[in-house]
């Protein structure tokens, strides 16, 4: 794939794949004719990359944890600690969300009441 076509496929700019590939979070990348061609290898890098940035991963966390894939499967427990670490990250935020989303609840609940209750006054004529 083409990186037009890739950037459309994951809608994101061109841009965002040349730095990810600038700070080595993808492969260099193979070039034809002097254009990138993205391999189904780096598709799938670069969906894990998105995964993560979407989890809140820092760009340097997974920069290190690239370069721990690299390394091979001597460091497979520490890429386990580094994504259990993100997991616990993910579940922070998730508690977060559900608060403000049960806040949101009941206001959304407490404006109606007051309505219904405004509406059924002015019915009445009080």
């Amino acid at each position: 794939m083409t990186i037009g076509e890739v950037s459309k496929k994951f809608n994101i700019s061109k841009d965002t794949l040349r730095y990810y590939e600038k700070e080595g979070l993808i492969n260099q990348v193979s070039k034809m004719n002097n254009r990138r061609e993205y391999s189904e290898h780096d598709i799938e890098n670069i969906n894990f990359i998105l995964c993560m940035r979407t989890a809140g991963m820092s760009i340097e966390i997974l920069k290190k944890y690239i370069d721990l894939c690299m390394q091979g499967d001597g460091t497979a427990e520490e890429r386990r600690n580094l994504l259990i670490e993100q997991r616990e990250v993910i579940c922070s935020k998730i508690k977060e969300m559900e608060n403000a989303y049960n806040k949101l609840s009941y206001k959304i609940d407490f404006y109606y009441q007051t309505l219904l209750k405004k509406e059924k006054e002015i019915i009445k004529g009080e």
